[in-house]
């Protein structure tokens, strides 16, 4: 580290606030803190692009990750040591479902760890959960925006050609136990299939801190799965901007909405938040 900073984020305490949202393409960064009242970039090495501001008075950060696991376990761990405590995933998905659409909000709740990262932290059995109060906050964002979204479980994995079909890969390159592996997860109800979130949702509870994961879905893995076709990573998605936008107004409102339960939570005294902290019986 040099003059306090991290090794591979460049940013040191002070830098960032406690609310982190974490895009996997560096390029999303600026694009997320143009909807902040104010913004700043605070960090930039390697993969990790890293702004700072404010979002209706509260104190936000933004930091990118990459692609997958390792990247993101990295981000969490330097960023927990700068002061942050609540992380959100925000990224983009393949849906696993028929009942979700293209421009869906896919908020994740839980995790299937079909990677390798977490699984050096601790044994596969723990299990890969968002925080409550986090989830929470990303459904009343979404719905208040009226955007189209699922709450379920995700699928984490490293490889994003290999698991699709034969003919994704480079050659055709496949093998024998990947034949089942998204009709399985389509039969145990796994939502949405991307890369990064059971990590976050792993490692954050091992350290004590908060996790949510919100993504836009962008394409179907099970439609390209069943019909064979060769998925193009490279096509220009019609409206895929607008579905992004989606998934990172709902992140940056999910932070307002935690700030403020927050506060409401430290003013009672409570060991957790609860909904009539923040809402009376009344107003529900």
């Amino acid at each position: 580290m040099k003059a306090g900073k991290q090794y591979h984020l460049g940013v040191a305490p002070g830098d960032v606030a406690k609310y982190v949202l974490l895009p996997g393409d560096p390029g999303r960064v600026s694009f997320i803190a143009s909807f902040w009242d104010q913004a700043e970039k605070v960090g930039e090495n390697r993969q990790y692009v890293t702004y700072s501001g404010k979002i209706g008075g509260v104190p936000i950060s933004c930091c990118s990750t990459g692609i997958g696991g390792p990247g993101v376990a990295i981000a969490v761990e330097e960023l927990a040591r700068c002061g942050a405590d609540t992380f959100i995933r925000v990224g983009t998905a393949g849906a696993l479902q028929d009942y979700v659409k293209n421009g869906d909000v896919a908020i994740s709740d839980s995790a299937v760890r079909l990677e390798g990262t977490s699984k050096t932290y601790v044994r596969m059995e723990y299990p890969a959960v968002a925080s409550y109060e986090v989830t929470l906050a990303l459904i009343e964002s979404a719905a208040g925006r009226k955007y189209p979204f699922v709450v379920g479980t995700a699928r984490s994995g490293d490889a994003f050609y290999s698991q699709r079909t034969p003919s994704n890969s480079f050659n055709g390159y496949w093998q024998s136990d990947m034949e089942g592996v998204i009709d399985d997860l389509v039969r145990s109800n796994v939502v949405s299939a991307e890369m990064e979130a059971s990590v976050l949702f792993t490692i954050a509870r091992l350290f004590r801190l908060r996790s949510g994961c919100v993504c836009a879905i962008i394409d179907n893995m099970a439609e390209v799965r069943k019909k064979g076709i060769n998925f193009d990573p490279t096509k220009d998605f019609e409206h895929k901007t607008e579905y992004i936008e989606r998934a990172c107004q709902t992140a940056n409102d999910a932070v307002k909405l935690l700030a403020r339960w927050d506060n409401d939570q430290s003013k009672s005294k409570s060991r957790s938040w609860y909904p009539s902290l923040s809402y009376s019986k009344s107003h529900a």
